[in-house]
């Protein structure tokens, strides 16, 4: 219900947006000459998206790909086929001109290399893995085809002995498990100073406890499944590579058997983990955590940054200074102070740095960046 409203709302900003399309007027250095530099769209662009939010990201790819004079051919994960076709209807019953949006379905390697190889298509947009996304890119590249890309994530959520325990714990549970831990912002390396690292512990093992994991259409549920039979196995296998690795598994991370059968997990916490793990190195795309500690801000600077992503970075801290300073430092697209990692507007730029991302920002009025090419036309007068 909240990503159907959040849906809803891009596509009334990006219907603003079309009025407040704006250009330039300028002198030209030459006298009797006027420049203007205006936007126009890209042409046919094909979008990719993932299956962990199913409406809300094609929505932010569709809205200003039409909001801004393109067409679209959108092709979804072919795990949730059923969001897509509902989001094709409405726009189909919209009035929109026959051939102006167009919905594909099928297996991203059958149908998304179609997309991305096809001289039809003049832009890519995709979510979806890292992997994915470097041979979309250099698909685009040989092409010279215009690229926007959004590659997850291994957000850092930092906590120093300053902060306040309570509101820390509360944003560390939200990044890491809510939405099941399949948020590309989800914080999956929970960074924590020496002197507030055992009551830390202490009091997350506590609060995980009081976390119900169940059916997600029933009211006080927390947690709802994993997506599906392999992903549940991938996020089990983390599980046991972090306990060979030596972290202690503090918390959850086994399989629930529940009265509605499903994928259903216990959020797994690890604690006495290094930044060298593989549990903290790579992308899980589960409920699964684990806890850092460090000596000092400087320190946990510097593990926030020792990754090869940089999409989110959040700080729990009552320290201005740390936060003024870690807002400028921190090697992310988005940074979070005293707030969960997972969680962004929909009229603000979207996106990273490093290997989480790769070409102009979505959503806000930045995507104009992508969706439009600029044109300077001179007129003598």
């Amino acid at each position: 219900m909240g990503e159907a409203t959040r849906a809803g709302n891009i596509f009334k900003f990006f219907a603003g947006e079309c009025l407040r399309l704006g250009g330039e007027t300028l002198p030209s250095v030459r006298p009797g000459i006027g420049v203007e530099i205006t936007r126009e769209p890209v042409g046919v662009v094909g979008l990719i998206t993932p299956w962990n939010f199913p409406l809300a990201i094609p929505a932010w790819k569709i809205a200003p790909a039409l909001a801004h004079g393109n067409c679209v051919v959108f092709k979804p994960a072919d795990l949730v086929p059923g969001c897509a076709w509902a989001l094709a209807d409405i726009i189909s019953r919209s009035g929109i001109p026959a051939g102006v949006f167009n919905l594909v379905m099928g297996r991203g390697s059958v149908i998304g290399d179609a997309l991305v190889n096809h001289p039809g298509i003049d832009a890519i947009s995709f979510t979806g893995s890292q992997g994915v996304g470097a041979r979309i890119a250099q698909a685009c590249a040989q092409k010279l085809k215009k690229m926007q890309l959004e590659m997850g994530g291994k957000n850092p959520q930092v906590v120093l002995d300053d902060a306040d325990l309570q509101t820390a714990v509360e944003l560390c549970v939200q990044s890491a498990f809510f939405s099941t831990g399949q948020r590309c912002t989800a914080s999956s390396r929970l960074i924590v100073t020496e002197g507030i690292y055992p009551k830390f512990i202490d009091a997350m093992k506590k609060r995980m406890t009081t976390l119900k994991v169940g059916d997600a259409l029933e009211a006080g549920i927390d947690i709802g499944p994993v997506s599906s039979q392999s992903q549940l196995e991938q996020d089990l296998s983390y599980v046991d590579i972090g306990k060979a690795e030596g972290a202690l598994l503090a918390a959850g991370g086994q399989r629930l058997k529940l009265a509605l059968d499903g994928f259903y997990m216990a959020p797994a916490l690890f604690s006495e983990s290094v930044a060298s793990m593989r549990i903290n190195r790579e992308e899980i795309f589960g409920p699964v955590a684990s806890v850092i500690q460090v000596k000092d801000y400087e320190e946990a600077l510097a593990t926030t940054n020792d990754t090869p992503f940089g999409l989110s970075a959040g700080i729990a801290t009552t320290s201005l200074k740390y936060a003024t300073h870690f807002k400028r430092h921190s090697q992310a697209g988005m940074v979070m102070v005293n707030l969960p990692t997972a969680g962004v507007d929909y009229h603000v730029p979207f996106g990273g740095r490093k290997g989480s991302s790769y070409g102009p920002r979505e959503q806000g009025r930045y995507a104009q960046e992508f969706f439009t090419t600029v044109k300077t036309a001179y007129t003598l007068a």
